[in-house]
């Protein structure tokens, strides 16, 4: 009986020891030198340099060769230049892009728990910039049930791209009434605009006119409508008006604001100008040939010759040119350095065009001017005094001037002069019988193989509502 009793009283023992340790334990385990919350101020400087980084080297990586900027060389076949768009061509975008949405979706969830509607407006921003590039490379696209594999939501639906514009546009207008300059953002000092409220909003209402002409196409958007309410109302919806609201990054090339580029002269190694992009700017007497390129040599490699570039998918071997051609000018990639996330001339010659259809009151000329004037100056650029003298780059009414000029502007950011390239077939892009895809432009990005093969019933309902997963399958904006 007394063994019995023994073995009660410490078998209680031990049952208070347990519940003691229970109590204790989250106290216990608990890193003092662990932040609980994470503030909004954290994520936005990495969300910004990452994003703004991979834009810059996509940019070099596949739309200077889309579009006609530079082109690898020598290329006796194939590349992207001549339109010869992989599978996964657009894979790292698709992984980038989703990889920062998640960062942008937690950081909106700390500025609602801090109640601090700046930053709020500021992931609402950015999620709306970053869809907007996910869906116009792709069509649709995850948008509802991204980012919810916390959820337990991880073969996610994909939304069409017209509720994914509805919801952007929707989000940039809230955004818009958000911000407040009276209060001061307090985590710390942001890398694009250094916590100056009025800009932030400046380029919310800025990304979402870009936006609205995306989609002015599409009547039951009622684009005009808004753009007009926007330019109509710059007290309420504040756009750019200079180079010193653009939203452009300044690589300073101190830690961690360093180039993207590792090695400089990895940038023009294996290139060459294109003769379609430097010609233009050698018909204008334009000022950014020295910025952006290096003057082409002769074959010995003694003499200058001039800005020359090589022809767009040009056919035969490179043996054929009696020259070394322009590449490009490492200083663009050497820190300090910019990169471009929407620039200023952006929304000049938005303007330009609105007055040119007629679609807003307004000089046309005078922001086409602006806009020339703002491209040529954002790179350090001296604006000629005689520039529109020449009757190259005079206004000369038509909308394929002003839209030349635009993908001037546009060199350097992102996936732009492909997108708009694709909303207005220009500029007209040089063609030779080397081209690949029936010498056509691709629209799109395919879904990368591991979205075909991971979430395949949604990847085939996808596929259904698009009309297909080619690089020539149109999104809804175009149709």
């Amino acid at each position: 009986m007394l063994s019995i009793k023994k073995t009660f009283v410490f078998l209680l023992a031990l049952g208070a020891l347990n519940t003691s340790c229970t109590d204790d334990f989250e106290e216990v385990n608990t890193d003092p030198n662990r932040i609980e919350q994470i503030s909004p101020g954290t994520l936005l400087n990495p969300i910004l340099y990452e994003m703004s980084s991979f834009n810059a080297n996509r940019a070099d990586d596949f739309t200077f060769d889309l579009m006609q900027v530079a082109l690898p060389f020598p290329s006796a076949s194939g590349g992207i230049h001549r339109y010869d768009v992989t599978e996964n061509s657009g894979s790292s975008t698709w992984n980038t892009y989703y990889r920062w949405l998640t960062n942008i979706k937690e950081m909106q969830a700390a500025a609602v728990k801090a109640n601090d509607p700046n930053y709020e407006a500021v992931a609402l921003t950015l999620n709306a910039w970053v869809y907007s590039l996910l869906t116009d490379s792709f069509g649709d696209v995850p948008m509802v049930e991204a980012s919810r594999g916390d959820e337990g939501i991880l073969y996610p639906a994909f939304d069409t791209q017209q509720s994914i514009y509805t919801k952007i546009l929707a989000d940039l207008e809230a955004a818009n009434s958000k911000f407040d300059p009276a209060k001061t953002m307090i985590y710390g000092d942001d890398i694009l605009y250094h916590n100056n409220v009025a800009k932030w909003k400046k380029f919310c209402n800025s990304l979402r006119l870009r936006l609205l002409l995306r989609v002015s196409k599409r009547a039951e958007m009622n684009a005009v409508a808004k753009m007009t309410e926007i330019l109509n109302n710059p007290t309420q919806f504040p756009v750019f008006t200079s180079n010193a609201d653009a939203a452009i990054l300044q690589i300073s090339g101190v830690p961690p604001l360093i180039s993207p580029w590792g090695r400089a002269v990895d940038f023009r190694t294996g290139r060459a100008a294109s003769s379609f992009f430097i010609d233009h700017l050698n018909t204008l007497n334009d000022p950014r040939r020295a910025k952006f390129f290096t003057q082409a040599t002769s074959k010995d490699g003694r003499t200058q010759v001039g800005y020359k570039g090589i022809p767009s998918g040009y056919e035969g071997s490179d043996t054929q040119f009696d020259y070394a051609p322009s590449t490009f000018n490492v200083a663009l990639v050497t820190a300090p350095m910019i990169t471009v996330i929407m620039p200023y001339a952006e929304v000049e010659f938005i303007k330009a065009e609105l007055a040119q259809k007629g679609i807003v009151t307004g000089d046309a000329q005078a922001a086409y001017e602006k806009g020339v004037k703002a491209a040529i100056e954002q790179w350090g650029a001296v604006m000629p005094a005689d520039y529109f003298t020449n009757p190259a780059a005079a206004y000369n009414g038509t909308l394929e001037q002003i839209l030349l000029q635009k993908y001037l502007a546009l060199f350097f950011v992102d996936y732009q002069q492909w997108f708009e390239y694709r909303r207005t077939g220009f500029p007209v892009l040089p063609t030779t019988n080397a081209m690949m895809n029936n010498k056509v432009v691709p629209v799109r990005f395919r879904y990368p193989t591991t979205v075909q093969t991971n979430n395949a019933e949604n990847y085939r309902k996808a596929v259904e509502m698009m009309g297909g997963d080619d690089i020539n399958t149109k999104v809804w904006w175009e149709k």
